[in-house]
């Protein structure tokens, strides 16, 4: 019954010691795994521990976020335990002007991992929210403090229709997938987010040569449809997405203009008939 203090069984707590176990061992990207009840944002506190010397690969969990951010300062919620969210250390050792492609990497990571448990098509919107057809199910937030970045995620799992932060969200539960067990799920992430972060560091952030750009475009619904990209000073354009650069960058031919865009929101167009 809703307002039933059984009401959410089924959304059970995440174990940090189950997760250590199956994730933390020698010679991992992840060094620790901590699950917290409640946070105001995990890439915060992830940040400052970072300031404060938490090596790569420390993950936070939240099973409550207060202060969720998405892209462009947009504010997020969902009830506790109803998604998975949380933060990741990384201190890439690649050339900066690569490290553009550290969100896109998780993307194709994670949408890599929710196809395969939740055996649903997962697609891209460019740069890296994560869509079931044109709904979104995840977003994915990438900041940088000095030497380090954080990514945050925050999934869609038990999320109900009345309980989704917009109207164009959606939640495993909601598309009948086959896994909505958040412990898997986080599992699968971090060790797809692992083999692609290892696969390109080792070439050195190349995109090409550690095959990330053909995997994200692989994976992509933005690349070859019409789009309406709002840049952050306001302005609007609409164009054909073409491809994405060597920085991951979006490429997008206008009418008249080609545009490469390190920012913006992007809007998939329908075209009528």
């Amino acid at each position: 019954m809703s307002g039933s203090r059984y009401s959410d069984l089924d959304r059970p707590p995440l174990s940090a010691a189950a997760l250590n176990r199956a994730l933390v061992r020698p010679g991992s990207l992840w060094t620790g795994v901590t699950v917290v009840e409640s946070t105001g944002s995990t890439n915060a506190d992830l940040a400052k521990a970072a300031r404060e010397g938490a090596t790569e690969g420390t993950v936070l969990v939240a099973e409550e976020q207060l202060a969720g951010r998405g892209r462009l300062g947009r504010a997020w919620s969902a009830p506790p335990r109803s998604g998975l969210t949380f933060s990741i250390l990384l201190r890439p050792d690649v050339p900066l002007a690569a490290q553009g492609w550290l969100p896109l990497l998780y993307g194709v990571a994670a949408a890599s991992a929710v196809r395969r448990l939740a055996e649903v098509d997962v697609r891209l919107k460019w740069p890296n929210d994560l869509l079931i057809g044109e709904r979104k199910l995840a977003g994915i937030l990438a900041e940088r403090a000095d030497d380090v970045v954080v990514i945050g995620m925050g999934l869609n799992v038990s999320l109900r229709p009345e309980e989704l932060p917009v109207e164009t969200a959606t939640s495993l539960v909601i598309e009948k997938t086959a896994c909505a067990d958040r412990d898997p799920l986080l599992r699968a992430v971090l060790r797809e987010v692992e083999t692609h972060y290892r696969e390109w560091t080792a070439a050195g952030g190349d995109a090409d040569a550690s095959g990330l750009r053909a995997a994200y475009l692989a994976a992509s619904a933005t690349i070859g449809r019409l789009v309406r990209v709002e840049l952050p000073n306001g302005q609007v354009l609409i164009g054909q997405a073409t491809g994405v650069d060597g920085f991951g960058h979006l490429q997008v031919a206008g009418e008249n203009e080609r545009y490469t865009l390190s920012a913006g929101d992007v809007v998939h167009v329908r075209i009528a008939g």
